[in-house]
């Protein structure tokens, strides 16, 4: 039988079945469609006109649903495809064989199904939204048939364990090998003991296909069908990022981010616990408070990370002194504390050993990438029961006491009850300071400087007075330190500052002239970045000059003297301000420093200034700051001198200035003023000293003294006596002393211990011992030494006596010669250096100079070559000598104008440069006058003024009348038609 239908039987059916059913129709022939109706091409997307397609298109659309409808049978199926729109088509189709046209032959009934397209589009959407759920949920899901012990897994699941997924059901017990061995009896015991329809959830570990762990909550409920079997579902979720965010929560809750330490919470936390264990035990222990204060400066000076470094260091230290037991906590900056253990305790029960080996342990260098940081620590002990009977009361105890430490003092400190009262003191003191300025409880002091080589006064120091309403009088070495700390000492500054100008504007409208005032300010002052404009402000608001302010600054800078602090001090010495460095001497003082800052004087402390009578190397070091000082071209202010013995020691050794009671007391504005008036000065005495051959005897004998003054009274010495060694020292002091003859026995110091002595201190001055005792070695020793020049015996023979003191002096003034030379050529050569260096910065100013005028000059001319002008620069002779490239194309010359006769190349007679017209125009600055050709006009001017170097001489082109209606009615003549025309002016 045929396999194909004619076209004639085609359209026969097409007319008479299929385009009269209203429902989907295919005829089907072996699987393969032969025609369709119009109906069923609109079901798939199509139009009508569609189904008019032969075969061979048919088999070519919706390849998808051909298979579906093969092997149908007497039954029906649900197809489904995509339409030729795009969207999913659900249907159901129906077949019939149709014997009559072929064993193959089958019609196919195909109509629409919505409630199966629902239902597919629901299930999909479920499906899906459940595989996204888990996905962002992190979670997975089963269920399990408890009968048949069958698990069917979701994608979720499969995606936590690690493996592809399969959608085939599996073992259910099979799942607990996902589960750790120690926790898989656990979970078996829990699905065991569930209640139907009672959902329960717990916490376990799942071990994925990779080895990793993960910490899930399983959520799971048991329930029973109608036919009796049970079922079980259960949801997974992974928690291991929330789990280890709750630990990282709970660490950070107890413990310092930075070194790993417990913190303040956990450190309570610990001392109750150890308050409560002692209630049942009563066994005492220590709490340590411990405070580096370089943490919280490095982290100021140099940013967090070396604060951090620094607190990372310092725990280091702290856990390898912890015995077992003992907890170490980092509070917060700089502040540690330990809590020793009982059995810690037990070994110290005052805590200072344990308190010692943690400063001791500080006191070590840190490295700290190019720069090595002691640390240091203050540490305050605090004891339980005795001190607080509670956590909170314990480490505020522990705290006090260690508040109370001086930062120059003792570095450990137990808590007693006066401790407590200083901190309150201490309080007392920041509260009052925050009002004393609103509360005019603050006065401005006032001491006088004087300078040693004239007696005139030299300056004054300023300080700062506080009388509080509820404390009364406040020494400042009591409130500056707190002020310090608290920040306060910035506000302080600024009404200081400010009340010292208005003073000093009120001294000068009186007709009060007073010397340059000393202002101190504090490294914390020095750091505010508008430190440089307050002072500016201060001086320019009252009318003053830098001149009658200085700057005193404290040792401790040059410890932290920053390239920014550096550069505060240079912009205040370039305004004119005396800088000076205070209490130097009385710390530790970077010297390499010292020459690389801008100071002027060098302010020495109190303890580096001795007496006549102090020891040797005392007044060595007084010296040699001296000497140090001047090397830097540095002045020496001396600091609290208060007998006339260390006045006459600091001139002697050639101090320049000093301040401190033997001269005055520090007063009032009155007061000063009162002083002022009494023009208050060193005494005459202590500074002038008469050139003379001064003789010094000393000997405990008034009538071998009496006898040496009739011997060498002839001789016109001045002679001094002294009946002592010690009383020696103090004429020394007060004379300037040539030649000194002493005596070798006498009370209280030898004359060899008193000639050693007066050799540290005048080295220049000749020293002879005349004596009856003969003590060889210590004669032989003081000879050695260069104490003695010459050893005389008693008795003497007068003349021979006389010749050695002659000798003597003769030998001191070829001395003083040779050093007056030494010092004149030491002058001269550093006159010629600063000869030099002021030649040197001549010639490089001037050569600078030089440079610049070149520059300009080339610039100059450059500018006028390449201007779109004609410019012609015409010398007193009427010479051209200058002509830029535009007046040469203009004037269409083809040798160079320059040298050329200006009147032969303009063809024009031009006015002398010290004419009187153009003087006069030049004087009224009126237009200057034109010469007037046929297209060009000539502006000229003189150069320069009397008398005139040359002309100046500018071509323009001359403007003509434009026809109206053409534009604008004045045009300028092309420059290439003047190029064309280059003898146009002829």
């Amino acid at each position: 039988m045929s396999t194909a239908l004619s076209e004639a039987e085609v359209e026969r059916l097409k007319r008479q079945i299929f385009d009269a059913t209203p429902m989907g129709l295919c005829l089907m022939l072996h699987g393969v469609p032969q025609l369709i109706n119009a109906r069923f091409a609109e079901l798939l997307g199509a139009g009508a006109e569609e189904s008019e397609r032969p075969a061979e298109w048919l088999q070519q659309q919706w390849p998808e649903l051909w298979p579906q409808l093969q092997g149908i049978g007497r039954g029906q199926r649900h197809v489904s495809c995509n339409n030729s729109s795009g969207q999913v088509f659900n249907g159901r189709a129906y077949a019939r064989h149709l014997p009559a046209l072929g064993e193959g032959a089958e019609l196919i009934t195909l109509v629409d199904d919505p409630q199966r397209a629902q239902i597919a589009f629901s299930s999909h959407w479920r499906a899906r939204m459940l595989e996204q759920t888990e996905t962002m949920g992190r979670s997975g899901s089963a269920e399990l048939d408890l009968d048949d012990g069958k698990a069917v897994l979701s994608k979720g699941l499969y995606g936590l364990l690690g493996l592809p997924f399969q959608p085939d059901a599996r073992p259910s017990w099979r799942l607990l090998h996902w589960l750790p061995a120690k926790e898989r009896g656990y979970a078996a015991s829990i699905w065991r003991g569930a209640l139907p329809d009672e959902p329960f959830e717990f916490q376990h570990r799942l071990v994925r296909a990779d080895g990793t762990r993960l910490v899930v909550l399983q959520r799971g409920m048991v329930e029973t069908d109608p036919s009796g079997r049970r079922h079980g579902y259960l949801i997974v979720q992974d928690i291991t990022a929330q789990r280890e965010a709750e630990q990282r929560i709970q660490e950070l809750a107890n413990h310092d981010e930075v070194t790993g330490l417990a913190n303040r919470t956990q450190l309570l936390d610990r001392i109750d616990a150890a308050v409560h264990s002692a209630k049942w035990n009563p066994q005492p222990f220590l709490l340590l408070s411990i405070q580096v204060d370089q943490v919280d400066q490095l982290k100021q000076a140099m940013g967090y990370g070396a604060g951090d470094a620094m607190a990372m260091a310092v725990a280091a230290r702290l856990c390898a002194l912890a015995e077992p037991g003992d907890i170490v906590a980092r509070l917060d900056g700089g502040e540690f504390a330990i809590l020793l253990s009982t059995e810690s305790s037990a070994l110290d029960p005052q805590g200072f050993r344990h308190a010692r080996s943690v400063v001791q342990a500080m006191s070590k260098s840190e490295r700290l990438g190019a720069a090595e940081i002691v640390p240091g620590a203050r540490v305050g002990v605090a004891r339980f029961p005795e001190d607080s009977d509670n956590a909170g009361g314990l480490l505020e105890a522990a705290q006090t006491a260690r508040m109370g430490i001086d930062a120059n003092g003792e570095q450990v400190a137990v808590y007693t009850p006066e401790t407590r009262t200083q901190a309150l003191r201490k309080l007392a003191i920041e509260s009052g300071l925050r009002h004393a300025v609103e509360r005019n409880e603050l006065t401005l002091t006032y001491q006088l400087q004087a300078d040693l080589t004239s007696g005139d006064l030299a300056g004054m120091q300023l300080s700062l007075r506080w009388h509080s309403q509820e404390l009364g009088e406040v020494p400042g070495a009591e409130f500056v330190p707190i002020a310090m700390q608290t920040g306060l000492i910035v506000m302080l500054g600024d009404w200081k500052r400010d009340t010292a100008c208005r003073q000093l504007r009120a001294w000068d409208q009186a007709g009060v002239r007073v010397p340059r005032l000393a202002l101190r300010i504090s490294l914390l002052e020095l750091q505010q970045p508008d430190v440089v404009d307050k002072l500016r402000r201060s001086l320019s608001s009252n009318g003053l000059t830098p001149q009658a302010l200085g700057i005193e600054i404290s040792e401790h800078a040059l410890f932290n003297a920053s390239p920014a602090l550096v550069r505060t001090l240079s912009q205040l010495r370039s305004m004119g301000l005396e800088i000076s460095l205070g209490d130097f001497g009385a710390g530790f003082t970077n010297l390499g420093l010292l020459r690389t800052l801008p100071v002027d004087v060098i302010k020495v402390h109190r303890s580096c200034v001795p007496d006549v009578t102090a020891a040797t190397g005392d007044v060595s070091l007084t010296r040699a700051i001296i000497n140090m000082a001047h090397s830097l071209q540095m002045k020496v202010l001396a600091d609290g001198v208060e007998t006339t013995g260390q006045l006459t020691l600091l001139i002697a050794n050639g101090c320049d200035r000093m301040q401190g009671p033997v001269l005055a007391e520090p007063v009032d504005a009155d007061g000063l003023a009162k002083m002022l008036a009494d023009k208050v000065r060193l005494p005459a005495h202590l500074l002038t000293r008469r050139r003379e051959r001064t003789l010094l005897l000393v000997d405990d004998e008034p009538n071998i003294v009496s006898a040496l003054r009739r011997l060498f009274r002839r001789e016109g010495y001045r002679i001094v006596t002294a009946s002592s060694g010690a009383e020696g020292l103090q004429r020394m002091a007060e004379y300037e002393v040539d030649v000194v003859l002493s005596d070798q026995r006498m009370p209280g110091m030898t004359g060899v211990e008193f000639l050693r002595r007066a050799k540290e201190l005048y080295p220049d001055t000749v020293r002879m011992v005349l004596s009856g005792y003969t003590e060889l070695q210590s004669i032989t020793d003081a000879v050695n030494e260069g104490a003695i020049y010459r050893f005389l015996t008693k008795p003497w023979d007068d003349e021979r006596l006389l010749v050695h003191v002659q000798e003597a002096f003769a030998h001191k003034e070829m001395g003083d010669e040779n050093k007056r030379l030494a010092s004149e050529v030491i002058t001269a050569s550093e006159a010629l250096a600063a000869a030099n260096e002021r030649l040197e910065l001549v010639l490089s100013t001037q050569q600078q100079q030089i440079d610049q005028e070149s520059a300009r000059a080339n610039a100059v001319r450059d500018m006028v070559e390449l201007l779109p002008v004609p410019l012609l620069g015409i010398d007193p002779d009427g010479t051209i000598v200058l002509a830029n490239q535009e007046a040469q194309r203009t004037l269409g010359v083809a040798t160079p104008l320059l040298g050329e006769a200006a009147a032969a190349v303009l063809q024009q007679d031009l006015p002398r440069a010290d004419s009187e017209q153009l003087s006069k125009e030049a004087d009224t600055q009126t237009p200057p006058m034109h010469v007037q050709g046929p297209h060009w006009n000539m502006k000229v001017r003189a150069l320069g003024e009397t008398p005139p170097r040359g002309l100046l001489v500018v071509l323009t082109q001359r403007h003509r009348q434009m026809p109206r209606g053409e534009g604008s009615d004045l045009a300028t003549e092309p420059a290439a038609l003047q190029a064309s025309q280059p003898h146009s002016m002829k």
